[in-house]
């Protein structure tokens, strides 16, 4: 089983999408619908299930999964560059997705992630993903800061080998 966080948005519909053209549909979707008209990426596509993101999250603190999972792909973030609520971003693209990185390390399940290139900022200090050079960009707003806290955990953590940041420019806004 694959979980796909973020499932319902644009990138996560698109890579469950993808993995359906690879004849893959054992996946769970988490994500959030709300009142938005997210749900509609999720029509064409084939998956085992949704879960909402607090009831999974729920679950995993319960280790209440009715499953087995053998990879987290973490797509489920605010995505919006000019969300002004740090504590709103630092809680869901930081916290959340530390606290699924170390369940799923914890238990050898691999976790692929949404970082981002706003980390980069305004580009001074290149668009290098050499890591070594990931703690001297500066990111313009607070979600590229969000997503640069995650990537230096991992590089802290040394766990580098053990999980994929996938960094995505935006392709909406400014």
């Amino acid at each position: 089983m694959i979980v796909v966080t973020g499932g319902a948005g644009l990138i996560g519909s698109a890579f469950v999408w993808k993995l359906n053209q690879e004849g893959i549909d054992d996946i769970v979707i988490v994500d959030r619908l709300g009142a938005t008209d997210k749900w509609k990426n999720l029509v064409n596509l084939r998956f085992a299930n949704y879960i909402h993101k607090t009831k999974f999250f729920s679950m995993l603190g319960e280790h209440d999964l009715p499953f087995e999972i053998s990879a987290v792909v973490h797509m489920g973030a605010c995505s919006s560059t000019t969300e002004r609520d740090a504590d709103y971003l630092w809680e869901n693209n930081f916290f959340y997705t530390r606290t699924l990185a170390e369940w799923a390390i914890k238990r050898s399940i691999r976790f692929i992630y949404a970082s981002s290139a706003a980390t980069y900022g305004a580009g001074t200090n290149g668009f290098s993903d050499d890591t070594s050079k990931l703690r001297w960009l500066k990111p313009i707003n607070m979600y590229g800061y969000s997503k640069q806290v995650f990537d230096l955990w991992v590089l802290r953590q040394k766990l580098e080998s053990r999980v994929a940041g996938i960094k995505f420019f935006n392709v909406f806004g400014p």
